[in-house]
């Protein structure tokens, strides 16, 4: 049986929280994958990169793991009803209703993460307990048919664990190794813990607009 897997694609979506998945989804048998836009109209990820939805709202079947990823683009997302009443649809006939990075946030703001354990990404995670879900360290996290993962390149890690999930340890360990998926960062400052004091202050610096955007958001809600 075909499993029918979707990532929502909007304006300004961080690139690599859906590349990720999508390429492990695409790498593995018996899985179709949709990249769904509220039209079929091309968009652009936040690196600028154009992208082509290949389903639309209305014409996206009903599918097996709903998969909504983050980025900048999902603060205006937060109050989009369309976008949020599309999500709500499919998660009620998915069986895994899933997250990568700020798109946990979605999946909030859509009534979907209330007495759930859930992450997201380490600048957002603060974010989750107005949606009434409690923020869980971790690459990836599961409750339930809900499953999240944290910033950017957790999404990779969720993929894996989502391809165990569907069709076992062994197809996923095939899958990471064709992807010869061995990470050895060259750096130690891949998390808030880890990085340093000085790295960390920079990169709050740059994403301040953003967060700021955001916190202006969750005040009207």
């Amino acid at each position: 049986m075909t499993v029918k897997i979707g990532l929502l694609l909007f304006p300004n979506v961080q690139l690599l929280d859906f590349v990720g998945p999508f390429e492990i989804f695409k790498a593995t048998r018996d899985t179709e994958t949709f990249l769904i836009g509220e039209d079929k109209e091309a968009i652009a990820a936040s690196c600028g990169l154009p992208l082509q939805p290949t389903v639309s709202f209305d014409d996206c079947p009903q599918l097996d793991v709903i998969c909504v990823p983050g980025g900048g683009g999902v603060n205006p997302l937060l109050r989009d009803e369309t976008t949020l009443s599309f999500i709500r649809r499919q998660a009620e006939g998915a069986r895994y209703v899933t997250s990568v990075c700020t798109g946990s946030l979605l999946l909030g703001a859509a009534g979907l993460l209330k007495d759930k354990k859930a992450t997201s990404h380490w600048s957002a995670v603060d974010y989750l307990e107005k949606f009434g879900a409690t923020y869980t360290p971790g690459r990836v996290v599961r409750d339930g048919n809900l499953i999240t993962a944290g910033g950017i390149t957790s999404g990779i890690d969720f993929g894996l664990v989502m391809i165990a999930e569907l069709f076992g340890q062994e197809e996923a360990e095939a899958v990471q190794l064709m992807m010869e998926y061995a990470p050895q960062p060259p750096f130690n400052s891949g998390t808030p813990e880890d990085a340093p004091a000085a790295v960390r202050t920079l990169i709050e610096q740059r994403i301040a607009g953003s967060r700021k955007i955001r916190e202006q958001i969750f005040a009207e809600m």
